[in-house]
């Protein structure tokens, strides 16, 4: 039998019976003591045990062989030390301020904390597991590490995450590095891109003309800092960091992509489709060869927000929105859903990560609506402010104080109104079809919405200014956007009363002169390459309203009415020849419906003869049984007798055609659904 100091007392050991008196009881041997514990029978039948040694009388009557068995030791918490303290104080005043009960400079904290909220994710965390993360930042680097696997280690072997990094990027050790398979998709192996650069004076010019044509709609540069850097690195490019070459590379592709083909020639002497495709292959190239998706360096991350702004009008809507999505997780990797002045931040890069961000908002935003998917940044899985309403003169490198907020219009009047009003956007959205619990409240937020817009930004705009005339634009379109989403779902659930019907036209036609606007001011032809699709909230959607009104319910409107609606698609058809020349399946169902509704319901009077947007859709309609040259002879025909065919190449459209929609495509019934799939599509 094994002593209770045994050190086998933890199995299970069979004590034989003990001797007893003549009545039958145990002879206790009063020099044990009893144990601590309980034996393990009576544990297991959940009886009261004397803990009596050898035998317990548990045991004894019913008996059993007792046993004894030490239990394991109980998991004691864990005290909280110094940094736990700081950690908690720290998110509570995050909390605090957040509802306006705490002033920023009220803080006893200064370290590089971010508070606790969720990260950029599907999936939201629960409340009883509060993240925080640790930004590492150095030599124009950052990594934002939130894992809690990594908070096991030091500041000096966390420091290693970016020196490792810095390692891969320069080929460092001479080890063999596997391609991962997005860059080899992407684009290959690295290569020299030395003799892709232009001359210092094309450099220059280039520059000056992303300047006044891309930078006013994004702003995500510094100007005077990176006018110094591309002054000086376009005249050595051999010896420019390949951060630097991708964001020049990146700005002479933009330019490039905003010129018409006659600036291309008068400013650089070469046609518009070769130096795109000779920047379009060089800013891909440099990325590669800057490891773009391991980077933490600012100008990479610049370099591909601006490598994707205009790339939205040449890949697929699938393979765009997985680009999106890479430059989202960067952004995130590098800590700038996080808003830097929680992150202890200098204020220069403050104000610079937000500007990034706040564009790859409504990047990655669209992509998803265009793939057909949901938005993937949830509202709250990111804490990062809206840069300040200031000039770029306000701000450099090295900075350490806040600059103030201006009051007015700055430079970046346009991103800060349309942030502004997107967000409000994205509460009312087209959400999910169903019809509002309260109207009159979401007309309430709409219109405060529209009063906190106008007071902050647009009562500051000149007109005669044209990058605050597109300020005024989008905003404006967003609110009647909000107003038409509201009502849509009543007339397509065929809800809607006669006079909500011609509410929801006005607001559609209202679209649509917005778009007319943009088009005819001759101060934004440098914006153009923005303002060519569709650019504004809730276009599509008029479009297509109005044309269903024109076909299916034109028993409400009058002919002044139908004749005005007429009046605004066939502007819509003359200022947007894309319509006439793509092979999209959203043009080309587009343009059965605008047929469709024109033989239901022509504008009234006598006509000699159809506008020329209806005789090309009728004609183009035809291709599969008549054929292509046939169809360009009528229109031939049609053009010498007077029909002014503008833009539109007929020939290209027929052919297109070939690959659109099939002759079993009908419009019988107004499915909306359908509509918001080609539109997404």
């Amino acid at each position: 039998m094994a002593a209770a100091g045994d050190p086998r007392r933890g199995r299970l050991v069979a004590i034989a019976p003990a001797p007893s008196n003549g009545d039958g009881s145990a002879l206790r041997d009063t020099a044990q003591p009893a144990m601590p514990y309980t034996c393990q029978p009576c544990s297991r039948r959940k009886v009261k045990c004397d803990k009596a040694t050898p035998v317990c009388s548990s045991c004894r009557k019913g008996r059993l062989e007792c046993s004894y068995r030490a239990p394991q030791p109980r998991w004691r918490k864990r005290k909280l030390d110094d940094d736990d303290l700081e950690k908690k104080v720290a998110r509570y005043e995050h909390i605090l301020r957040q509802h306006g009960l705490l002033d920023d400079t009220d803080t006893s904290t200064s370290i590089r904390e971010a508070p606790p909220s969720e990260p950029v994710s599907g999936q939201r965390n629960r409340p009883e597991e509060p993240r925080t993360g640790r930004l590492l930042a150095g030599n124009g680097r950052s990594r934002y590490i939130e894992s809690r696997f990594w908070h096991n280690f030091g500041d000096h072997e966390m420091q290693g995450v970016l020196d490792g990094e810095e390692d891969d990027q320069a080929g460092v050790g001479g080890s063999y590095s596997i391609p991962d398979p997005l860059t080899r998709a992407f684009l290959g192996s690295q290569q020299n891109l030395l003799h892709y650069h232009p001359t210092h004076t094309t450099a220059m010019a280039l520059w000056q003309i992303h300047i006044e044509n891309v930078e006013p709609l994004c702003k995500i540069l510094h100007i005077p800092s990176t006018a110094m850097m591309l002054d000086r690195a376009s005249q050595d490019p051999g010896n420019m960091s390949r951060a630097d070459e991708c964001l020049l590379f990146a700005i002479y592709h933009f330019a490039v992509f905003s010129m018409t083909e006659e600036e291309c020639m008068k400013q650089v002497g070469t046609s518009r489709a070769i130096l795109i495709e000779r920047y379009h292959f060089a800013t891909r190239q440099a990325l590669v060869n800057a490891s773009f998706l391991k980077t933490s360096e600012m100008p990479v991350l610049q370099a591909l927000v601006l490598f994707l702004l205009p790339c939205r009008f040449s890949y697929d809507s699938q393979t765009y929105w997985i680009l999106t999505g890479v430059a989202v997780r960067i952004a995130q990797q590098m800590g700038l859903h996080r808003d830097g002045e929680t992150l202890g931040l200098p204020p220069f890069e403050v104000q610079m990560r937000r500007r990034v961000y706040y564009q790859l908002l409504p990047l990655d935003g669209n992509a998803s609506v265009m793939s057909g998917t949901v938005m993937p940044i949830t509202p709250d899985a990111w804490n990062t402010k809206p840069p300040l309403n200031i000039n770029d003169e306000q701000i450099w490198p090295g900075m350490t104080s806040t600059p103030k907020e201006q009051t007015g219009a700055t430079e970046l009047i346009f991103c800060l109104s349309r942030a502004y009003i997107g967000k409000y956007l994205a509460k009312s959205g087209k959400s999910d079809g169903g019809e509002p619990k309260d109207y009159h409240e979401a007309e309430l937020a709409i219109s405060q919405a529209e009063s906190d817009v106008e007071e902050k930004y647009i009562r500051y705009c000149d007109v005669t200014n044209p990058l605050h005339f597109l300020a005024m634009c989008s905003v404006r379109s967003g609110i009647t956007a909000m107003r038409l989403f509201l009502l849509l779902p009543k007339f397509r659930n065929g809800t809607a009363t006669v006079e909500e019907s011609r509410n929801m036209l006005q607001l559609a036609q209202k679209l649509l002169d917005n778009d007319a606007a943009a088009r005819a001011n001759a101060g934004l032809r440098k914006y153009q390459w923005h303002i060519r699709p569709f650019f504004l909230w809730g276009t599509w959607d008029s479009l297509v309203f109005v044309l269903t009104r024109l076909w299916r319910s034109c028993d409400m409107l009058s002919p002044s009415e139908i004749d005005v609606a007429w009046a605004k698609v066939e502007q819509v058809y003359r200022n947007h020849d894309e319509l006439l020349e793509s092979k999209r399946a959203l043009y080309v169902a587009l343009g059965r419906l605008a047929l469709k509704a024109w033989d239901s319901h022509p504008p009234s009077g006598v006509l000699v003869e159809e506008p020329v947007f209806i005789a090309t859709l009728r004609s183009v309609q035809k291709v599969g049984s008549r054929g292509r040259e046939e169809v360009i002879s009528t229109v031939g025909q049609s053009s010498a007798n007077g029909m002014n065919t503008g833009q539109t190449s007929l020939a290209s459209f027929s052919k297109d055609l070939e690959f659109g929609l099939g002759d079993d495509f009908n419009l019988d019934g107004t499915d909306w659904a359908f509509w918001d799939q080609l539109m997404q599509n």
